[in-house]
């Protein structure tokens, strides 16, 4: 029997605040997020991958460590899906790594020009 696409949520604590401990947290989860909406992938192959990065042990506890797990498995669906391969990602991140470093605290940064 196949099983109905399980449905993401924003994850929510007792008092139905999110529960993420940074901002970035909060947008690697609406990066997966978004590919699922476009249909890039189901939300039951996600927690697949994601599954097997947290079960790798490599990413350490609490919310740092589960949403280092959730940029690990995006990495992974991306390169499986063909939306880009470890060169692109590694340009990327010199990308962001290099604007955050030109742009001044508590300003957003802005990958190009």
């Amino acid at each position: 029997m196949i099983q109905p696409d399980i449905e993401p949520a924003i994850p929510r604590d007792g008092d139905g605040e999110p529960v993420f401990d940074a901002p970035w947290q909060a947008q690697a989860f609406a990066m997966v997020l978004a590919l699922h909406e476009r249909g890039v992938f189901a939300w039951t192959e996600w927690a697949e991958v994601l599954g097997k990065e947290i079960a790798s042990g490599q990413h350490g506890e609490g919310n740092d460590g589960y949403y280092s797990a959730w940029l690990s498995a995006l990495e992974t669906m991306m390169r499986n899906k063909g939306l880009a391969n470890k060169d692109e990602m590694s340009e990327r991140l010199k990308a962001w790594d290099e604007a955050a470093k030109n742009t001044p605290h508590g300003k957003p940064i802005k990958l190009g020009s």
